[in-house]
């Protein structure tokens, strides 16, 4: 059996943020000014929502933008803290044409966002500052919810959104994704199921380092995490947070797992969670497929409801609110 006890969402969560991180400074290392690379947030909202854009206005320079209250739109605006938290961080702050002055020979190229121009062999620290501006001041929750474009198909790249409008459908399935295979053992899985994820999100996914993969359905979020023996697929979510009292909550769950059908309500400590687990011997794509649309019907759509019956907090209830 995949056990889930072990599973910590802000260790995850922190070690997706360092993963994104890596990646985009090495992303950095190597773009010229034949290519930008822009960073979008998935939000839903009115106007446009926060962004990082990276770009080498000459070479061994490499130039990074996010966006200021001048661009952003109306849920999104940037509160006075959050404004002086970007300058704090090393953001500089929107110019007019200003002369800069660390280079009074050559002006500031105006721009609406706040800047930073360093040499490209400080990528490491333009990635810090990127993910803290996404992170600690956009608000994102966890780079599944970053939607990047051009040469961000090497970093998180947006996935396809599984259609979830109501009772489960059939699907229409390839004839490959209806073949079983027999994992040989748990990496021989891994990898069957990083290549059916990769034909559902149009590429491969991002283990953390203890082998769980994060997916994003809209706005839930799920894990999936197989078994050291190679015969089961969990998927799971955590859907409620801060679980006031035990007892009350195991009487809830209890009469939610009567009810569930395909998937099961656990307490672990503070946090519940939902799971579905798919038998994977033989591994059979089209299952793997239909778990995670099962999975996230019911998370999303669950999530409110069972927090405030809990007096808990769901995983993103600031996700779609305004910075």
């Amino acid at each position: 059996m995949a056990d889930i006890d072990d599973f910590d969402l802000d260790r995850s969560t922190t070690q997706a943020w360092a993963e994104f991180q890596s990646r985009l400074s090495e992303v950095i290392s190597v773009i010229d000014d034949s290519a930008d690379l822009t960073i979008g947030t998935e939000s839903e909202g009115n106007g446009p929502p926060p962004f990082v854009r990276l770009s080498s206005p000459q070479q061994g320079v490499i130039r990074c933008e996010a966006a200021s209250n001048a661009v952003l739109g109306d849920d999104f605006q940037l509160s006075a803290e959050l404004l002086a938290t970007m300058e704090r961080l090393g953001w500089r702050p929107p110019t007019a044409g200003e002369e800069d002055e660390t280079s009074a020979a050559e002006p500031t190229r105006p721009s609406a966002n706040f800047w930073v121009e360093l040499p490209q062999a400080e990528s490491d620290r333009i990635s810090e500052l990127a993910v803290a501006a996404l992170r600690d001041v956009y608000g994102v929750q966890h780079p599944v919810f970053l939607a990047p474009d051009q040469l961000a198909e090497v970093l998180q790249p947006a996935p396809t959104p599984i259609e979830s409008d109501g009772p489960i459908k059939v699907l229409e399935l390839e004839r490959t994704d209806l073949t079983p295979t027999m994992p040989r053992n748990q990496q021989h899985l891994n990898d069957l199921v990083d290549a059916h994820l990769a034909e559902m999100y149009g590429h491969r996914p991002f283990r953390d380092a203890e082998g769980d993969v994060a997916i994003r359905v809209g706005s839930t979020m799920l894990f999936l995490r197989t078994a050291r023996d190679g015969q089961e697929v969990v998927i799971f979510a955590a859907v409620v947070h801060d679980v006031a009292g035990r007892s009350r909550a195991a009487e809830v769950l209890n009469d939610l797992n009567v009810e569930a059908r395909w998937v099961k309500f656990q307490l672990i400590r503070d946090r519940v969670f939902v799971t579905i687990s798919v038998l994977s011997w033989p591994f059979v794509p089209a299952h793997l497929h239909q778990a995670v649309r099962i999975l996230s019907d019911v998370a999303d759509g669950i999530d409110n409801e069972l927090a405030a019956k809990l007096n808990g907090r769901t995983t993103f209830h600031d996700h779609d609110e305004s910075p």
